[in-house]
């Protein structure tokens, strides 16, 4: 079904100005979305961030483009550990249910982004669930380490507001709508 191609061209479509070809994008986008809401708002996203304002941003970015998913925002890496093996805080939560995607910042207090990521891997619970790395570094090491810890996709995160509420709308969109995980 090409209304997700639509979706992804839009950026194209209103850089030549073919405001007819814009508008017709946008019901793309719109029919699409509404088409999956109903698949969507099942999955669960884990988003781990410590600074309080990104996290606004991103849970704003989701919200309003059509990810009504539910959010569990775990702000250091302890926490997203506790929630993921259902320890702590998270205690005799129900283990089977897992996030469809985890949003991973990787300067975090307690246990550092990285760890969090290599210890999802080890586990045969953990270890095929998607992590995107969503973090501010555009260090060498941090992006290759991550990719060898089997990461799924690392996002530097962008300064400006506009191109990070887009960044985090289209892995929203990405991961949450067209995105096929495996079951686990």
């Amino acid at each position: 079904d090409w209304p997700s191609c639509s979706g992804l061209s839009t950026g194209t479509v209103a850089g030549s100005g073919r405001k007819a070809q814009l508008a017709k994008a946008r019901r793309s986008i719109s029919h699409f979305n509404h088409k999956r809401r109903k698949e969507v708002e099942e999955k669960l996203i884990l988003l781990v961030e410590d600074n309080p304002d990104e996290e606004a941003l991103e849970l704003r970015a989701l919200n309003h483009n059509g990810i009504d998913s539910e959010v569990v925002v775990a702000r250091d890496g302890a926490e997203a550990l506790d929630f993921l093996f259902g320890t702590g805080v998270y205690a005799g939560r129900d283990t089977n249910i897992m996030p469809t995607v985890t949003f991973l910042d990787l300067r975090l207090p307690k246990v550092d982004g990285l760890e969090v990521l290599q210890r999802m891997r080890a586990d045969d619970r953990t270890k095929l669930l998607p992590v995107v790395t969503l973090s501010s570094s555009d260090e060498e090491h941090d992006i290759i380490t991550s990719y060898e810890s089997k990461v799924n996709s690392y996002v530097r995160k962008p300064v400006s507001f506009t191109a990070f509420t887009e960044a985090v709308r289209q892995l929203g969109m990405y991961w949450m709508q067209l995105n096929e995980p495996p079951r686990v």
